[in-house]
């Protein structure tokens, strides 16, 4: 599955070795930066200063990589989910929900079929969904969560009867 992990945009002048090449590096040591500005605005102070400008971070590598690399790409879709978190971090439900939407369906071809890296996600847009009252798609992501964590962790698990009672709370 690398070719798909790794895959460029679709142009009519592909990029050169050399540019996917340069642009796989820069991918690689703006996610060690984005650890290091993390930790560091972290445990120095979090604000949200710091967490706009980890946001600012994510956004302009995403611009800067989708150039290059599709989002189904493992560098893209890590810088999302960097940004991911920090949308949740900072309560901006609809941002943590777009970059989710674009997360899951790469996920869900990169991962084994009862991944829980699948589960965790499908549980987020769950619950972003229904925090944003949309509890329609809430319910069909929840429960996309729960069959997998059913395989995964078994009926019994009492993480499932949790997210149970979370479907039949809302």
């Amino acid at each position: 599955q690398d070719k798909e992990k790794l895959e460029i945009c679709k142009m009519n002048d592909p990029p050169s070795a050399e540019t996917v090449k340069d642009m796989i590096k820069y991918a690689r040591n703006v996610i060690e930066e984005f650890r290091r500005a993390k930790h560091y605005k972290y445990i120095l102070c979090l604000t949200l200063t710091p967490l706009v400008e980890l946001l600012e971070i994510c956004e302009l590598s995403l611009d800067k990589m989708g150039a290059v690399f599709e989002d189904s790409n493992v560098y893209m879709l890590h810088m999302m989910y960097q940004a991911m978190g920090v949308c949740l971090y900072v309560q901006d439900w609809e941002g943590a929900l777009c970059y989710g939407q674009k997360i899951i369906r790469p996920y869900s071809k990169h991962y084994p079929s009862y991944s829980l890296n699948v589960a965790s996600m499908w549980l987020k847009l769950g619950r972003l969904h229904m925090a944003l009252k949309n509890r329609t798609a809430g319910v069909k992501a929840l429960k996309r969560a729960i069959a997998i964590m059913e395989v995964a962790h078994g009926k019994d698990h009492p993480y499932i009867s949790e997210i149970k009672k979370e479907l039949e709370d809302h």
